[in-house]
This record gives C-alpha cells, structure tokens and sequence, in this order.
C-alpha cells in the first residue's frame, strides 16, 4: 500500500514537472513569436541644426561687351568660364552679311544726297523768284509813286488857275470851279497815299524770309549718322570681322549664339579683376530659419583650404521659387567665377524636455505619434503591451525631434522592432522574455 502512496506521487509530481516543463516550453514558444522591441526614455537634449548648401563663384563685377548693333555673329570663340586675356578673339561676324549692310548703307546715303541737291535746287530756284518779285515790288513802288506826285502835281495846278481865274470875277460859276478844284487836289492826293502805301506793302511782303524747313538739316543729320556708322562697318571689315577683347577676365554670361543678330545688350559679359569674387549660394526656405545675416559659417571653395566668415547678404532669391540668396565676400584674387564651393552654417537652437531619435517618429497623414511599451496582466502573467500616442512635433532635425504629449520622463518609447507592431499588441522588451 506504501509502495502504491509512493509510485502515484511520484507520478504526481512527474507530472507537475511535465506541466510546468510544457508550461516554460510554451511560454518560450509564445514569447518568441512577439515582436522583440529597443525602448528608451525620452532625453533633454539641445535640437540643433546644421546647413550644407552648395555654391559657385560669381564675379564681384561685371563688364558688358557690346559691339555694332544689327551684325550677325558667324561665331562665338568663348564660353562661359573662359579665362581671357586682352587681344584674346572673343567672336566674329559674318563678313558677307556685313558687306551686304555696307553696300545698303551707301545706297541710302547716295540717295539722301540726290534728295539733298534736289532740296538745295528748289531753294535757290525760289530764292531767285524771291528776288525778281522783290525788284519788281520796288520798280512798282517807283513807278506809282511818280504817277501819283504828277497827278497829284496836276491837280494842285488846276486849283492855282481855279484861284486866278476867281480874283478876276467871283461869279457862282467861278466859285463852283475853285471848290470842285479844291476837291479835285484832296482827292489826288488821297489816291496817291492809298496807291503808294499799297506798292509799299507789296515791297514788304517780297522782302518776307521764306517760311523755316527742318527738312534739309534732318537729312542732314541722318546723312552724317549714316556715314558714321558706314565708318564703323568698314573698319569691322578691314579686321576681316574679328572682335578681340580690350581687357582681362572670366566670361561670367554669352547671351548670343552663332547666325544671330546683335542688338542693344551685350554679347557677353566678363569679370572685373578689379572686383573680388563673391560666392552665391542658394538655400531653401526651410534652411533659411537656421542662417541669418552676420552669423559665423565655414566656407570651403573647391581645391582650396575651408575658411571661417560672416554672412553679409541674404535675400529672396529673384528665381520666385521661394528660395534665399547668400552673397559671401571673398578675399582679393580668392576665387574664380564658375569654381564651386560649399557653405557651413550651425544653429544650437533650443533645449527641450523629450527629445526622441527621428526614426521613433511616426506620421500619418497631419498627425504625429510614438509607440510606447506598458505592463499589463495577461493569461501568462505581466506583459508588455505597446501604446501608441499622439504627441507635437515642436521642433526636429536630421537625428533627433522634440516632441510633447501624454508622456514623462519615464514613458518607454519604442526605437526599434523585430516585427511589425500596433496599438495594444503585445510585445517582449531585448533582453526580457516575458
């Protein structure tokens, strides 16, 4: 009977260890198909910022190259980065094209002198007429002026008589003559000023200047324009259309191509050594916050040893995208146009309370969460369970962000998972079986 006690709890507790056995077994079985996830707490740290942009150098200073407006280019012998020398060819233009303009402009000037002698002809032709009409005004004068003092002359004679003739014997018919003589005198003399004063006038109106013409002085001055620029022309040919350049410098801009016809902007553009370079960088708007006017950066121009400066230009960048120009002065002789560069700039920016890796940051749509492991009863004891919660962003760069929401310092915060992981799902925290 005591060996039957013994045999059934020996049994017994054979099978309590086979059930705790198989108990552990599926604990490990059911622990091992969870995620395994990496928590930490949230840290205090500083969110700072850093910018990298890239840059080229520009010219400190420009100076256009024009030439004769209306000529074609046959080519172009620069491009833009060319280092040039003075006497360095620079374009040419097209020789036959210019002999054309050269032969159309002659024709117009020719024409402008066949239209000038003609003028010249006219007015000296009217000239005369103007002087014949004046002698004739004047012979006219005289001639009525010594008609008129006869007749005149005449009638002051017969009032004499008319005198006499009354002293003899004043009758009514001798009255009546001395007053129809004294008429008679007024009358002429009447006559006469009116006709004197008339031929005079005629005299005046012949001694008028003709009426002013600008016709003659404005071909004239479209003449000499004409001929300047023809000048031009013919010492463009006498060069066989080559164009050399009247100074040193970097081709910074060619806005011209080959077969096209210059106008009044300039073919292209050089540096002035006499200027130092600048280096123009373009940053975004975001990049913007963390880079102001007069803050310290590092340079570092390509080939060349990095540098510390000051920001002394940042503007909107006239492109219209939204972007920000920076302007950097360089030393005299530091610098080519056209050489790349970089620019370094960094913001300590502000301390937070809960700053977590970036990679623990999700988004979805507008809104922001974490995941968080809490304990939790479950069918095997206490758990890990993830919580995921709605937290700001208040400010984040390329490694941590600093985040607020439903969390302490002790919130655990997930940073990694083995698999994928949901709100309320269960998890095992590395290093802990659970």
């Amino acid at each position: 009977m005591k060996e039957k006690k013994r045999k059934i709890f020996t049994g017994f507790i054979i099978f309590l260890g086979i059930m705790w056995l198989c108990t552990l077994i599926s604990r490990a079985v059911y622990a091992y198909q969870l995620p395994m996830v990496t928590a930490q707490k949230p840290d205090s740290k500083y969110v700072e910022h850093k910018v990298e942009a890239e840059g080229i150098v520009v010219a400190g200073g420009e100076i256009p190259v024009n030439f004769v407006s209306g000529l074609r280019l046959a080519g172009i012998s620069v491009r833009e980065g060319d280092r040039v020398e003075e006497g360095d060819l620079l374009f040419t233009v097209d020789l036959a094209d210019l002999q054309e303009i050269i032969e159309e402009k002659q024709q117009e000037i020719d024409r402008l002198s066949v239209q000038m002698a003609s003028i010249e002809e006219n007015q000296a032709l009217a000239q005369q007429k103007r002087d014949l009409e004046l002698a004739r005004a004047r012979e006219d004068y005289d001639t009525t002026a010594r008609i008129q003092d006869t007749k005149v002359g005449r009638a002051a004679e017969a009032y004499v008589q008319a005198e006499e003739d009354g002293e003899e014997g004043m009758d009514e018919e001798t009255k009546a003559a001395l007053q129809s003589a004294a008429y008679a005198e007024a009358d002429t003399k009447a006559e006469r000023d009116e006709a004197v004063k008339d031929a005079g006038r005629r005299v005046e109106d012949a001694l008028l200047p003709e009426a002013s013409s600008s016709e003659l002085t404005e071909l004239s001055m479209e003449k000499e324009k004409l001929s300047d620029s023809l000048s031009v022309y013919r010492e463009v040919l006498q060069q066989e259309g080559q164009v050399f350049s009247e100074r040193s410098g970097v081709v910074t801009g060619v806005s011209l191509s080959a077969g096209e016809r210059i106008g009044d902007t300039a073919v292209l553009r050089l540096s002035d050594d006499s200027v130092p370079c600048q280096l123009k960088i373009l940053i975004s708007r975001e990049q913007k916050k963390h880079v102001g006017l007069k803050d310290f950066v590092t340079v570092k121009l390509e080939g060349e040893s990095e540098f510390q400066t000051t920001v002394t230009y940042l503007g909107e960048s006239a492109s219209g995208d939204g972007s920000y120009e920076i302007l950097i002065p360089l030393s005299e002789g530091e610098g080519i146009p056209g050489q790349s560069g970089t620019l370094t700039a960094s913001d300590a920016g502000e301390k937070f309370p809960f700053c977590i890796p970036v990679y623990a940051l999700h988004s979805e749509n507008t809104r922001n969460y974490v995941y968080a492991v809490k304990q939790r009863e479950g069918i095997l004891g206490e758990e890990s369970y993830i919580e995921e919660i709605n937290v700001t962003v208040q400010d984040q760069n390329e490694n941590y962000a600093a985040i607020t929401g439903a969390l302490d310092g002790d919130t655990m915060i997930v940073v990694s998972a083995t698999k994928e992981i949901k709100n309320g799902g269960t998890v095992r925290q590395q290093g802990q079986v659970q």
